[in-house]
């Protein structure tokens, strides 16, 4: 008799501690109305309890509390319906009758109220979240929480009740997912690069769409994890992970709780008013520099020298040297240094909106050096003149056509030679190989330009002042729009706001078009197929 006396005193123990706060929460749900929840709460407790005093032991504790708990419940539905159906004669078909079956009460639980519920803990904090699915789900205690979380019962009641607001507040109302959880946004990405992380940071990265929707949402727009779990529609547990993933990897900033993206991402408006001021001033631009092109031709014609060496004609020539002009007239922001990342990478990123624009041509640019030599090759990138020359050579290929520049060539480099004809570099004459690309070297060019005469230098440099002066007017023009498109927290970083300019204000590509256009440069099927490459000698 004793034994189940403190049998009976246990559970009792367990029920006030465990369930109580749990059923009102069954009854407040059920019956929409805290008086009438009050009421049936404690309906139910003096039920248990009094089982429980009369000696009750239940096999299945939980199960046994519930059931009370439903058949209670069922017991009120019922004496609901017959006084409305008493006072108003409605159909008792209107209300919702129990239903004694344990497996359909169970079916519209989970099937209404747990699936509202779950939603909405998708997009509560985890400080929260955790403690309601412990408590709800898990039916673990207050005191098993606070031990578990390292916090006192105090706080978990407390955070209990506020969880319970704020997932009240939200299955009573209807979620609106942002534009991005339905419509990605796709952006394009410029990389100022030494090299990759060791897991191919940024460029793993910057492959994802949510990744991309996720720093465009925050880029200017200071978030927290819940606005931005709610925005693109993805749950609050993932949506955490991903953030702290991105804001290692130095992608995301976070102040004060709220999450920013830490590099430019230069708007639709911003790239369309920097496209129409290149295309404003690239036709004045481009007259400039052919001219210098031409009159530095001319200069060293009268002495009687190719500069491009003898291997092009000089209009094939004029595709490589008029983007030399360019590149060296163009104004170039000092960047102080490529930023530091994780996992031994070391890059900086300007990300760019997609939007359609009137295509022009793309020039892309490497070099290779090696010993005694540079070979630099503009790709230029539109139509059909995607030439088969790689944008790299191997060191073995750089030295043989070293060697067939300088007539060194050895016969074990033949096989060599042969592989850098069918790339363009060189062409096969009976049984000799020569260059296929123009050929320079910068002593000797130095050297005869001294000799030019006063008026041949003064031309020069009136035109070279007139091509710096022209793109940096262009460089500060556009810089102007980049600093007022950026947020102020990237405009007040020096390095990435510069590095944004540099990014933006190239064009070459523009004045490639222009020369075209213009009738300077003659068509590309009246070239040669390996224009844009050119080598460095230094003998």
């Amino acid at each position: 008799m004793f034994a189940a006396n403190r049998m009976s005193d246990k559970l009792i123990t367990e029920f006030t501690e465990n369930y109580m706060e749990k059923i009102f929460y069954f009854c407040l749900k059920k019956t929409g109305q805290i008086t009438d929840a009050e009421d049936l709460t404690q309906d139910i407790v003096l039920n248990i309890i009094s089982s429980l005093n009369k000696g009750t032991i239940p096999t299945s504790f939980s199960g046994w509390v519930w059931k009370i708990t439903r058949n209670r419940y069922s017991v009120w539905a019922n004496a609901k319906h017959k006084r409305a159906e008493s006072v108003t004669g409605a159909d008792i078909g209107e209300y919702e009758i129990e239903d004694e079956n344990e497996s359909a009460l169970d079916k519209i639980i989970h099937s209404e109220q747990l699936t509202l519920l779950r939603r909405e803990l998708a997009f509560i904090g985890s400080e929260y979240r955790n403690i309601v699915v412990a408590y709800y789900f898990d039916n673990k205690s207050v005191r098993e929480i606070a031990s578990s979380l390292f916090l006192s019962e105090g706080s978990v009641k407390q955070r209990l009740y506020r969880a319970r607001n704020i997932l009240k507040e939200g299955m009573n109302m209807a979620r609106e997912f942002g534009v991005r959880s339905y419509n990605p946004e796709d952006i394009f990405y410029s990389l100022g690069l030494v090299r990759l992380g060791s897991k191919d940071q940024p460029k793993s990265i910057m492959k994802h769409k949510l990744y991309t929707n996720i720093l465009m949402e925050a880029y200017g727009n200071p978030s927290s994890a819940e606005e931005l779990s709610l925005e693109l529609g993805v749950a609050l547990p993932y949506m955490e992970n991903e953030l702290e993933y991105l804001t290692e990897e130095t992608l995301l900033i976070k102040v004060n709780g709220k999450y920013q993206t830490s590099f430019p991402i230069i708007s639709k408006a911003a790239q369309e008013q920097v496209h129409m001021l290149k295309l404003i001033a690239v036709p004045e631009i481009t007259k400039v520099l052919t001219a210098f092109v031409d009159r530095l031709n001319t200069a060293f014609t009268e002495q009687n020298y190719d500069y491009y060496g003898k291997y092009q004609d000089y209009e094939s020539a004029k595709w490589t040297f008029l983007m030399l002009a360019h590149q060296y007239f163009e104004h170039h922001t000092s960047l102080d240094h490529i930023t530091e990342r994780p996992d031994g990478g070391q890059w900086d990123i300007t990300g760019f909106q997609k939007y359609s624009v009137n295509n022009h041509y793309f020039v892309g640019n490497w070099a290779d050096r090696g010993k005694g030599y540079m070979l630099q090759k503009f790709s230029f990138q539109f139509d059909n003149l995607v030439s088969n020359i790689p944008s790299r050579l191997t060191e073995d290929e750089g030295r043989v056509l070293y060697a067939v520049v300088k007539g060194i060539l050895k016969d074990e480099d033949l096989a060599t030679a042969e592989k850098l004809a069918e790339y363009g570099y060189v062409r096969k004459t009976g049984n000799k190989y020569e260059p296929a690309i123009a050929v320079m070297n910068p002593f000797e060019l130095r050297r005869i330009l001294m000799q030019a005469d006063k008026n041949t230098i003064a031309e020069l440099t009136a035109l070279a002042d007139n091509a710096k002066t022209l793109l940096e007017n262009l460089y500060a023009s556009i810089a102007e729009i980049i600093r007022s498109d950026l947020p102020k927290m990237l405009t007040e970083n020096k390095h990435v706001c510069e590095s944004a300019i540099h990014d933006c204000s190239g064009s070459r590509e523009f004045v490639l078009e222009e020369a075209l256009r213009q009738g300077y440069l003659l068509p590309q099927e009246s070239v040669s197929p390996s224009v844009g490459a050119y080598i460095d000698i230094n003998i």
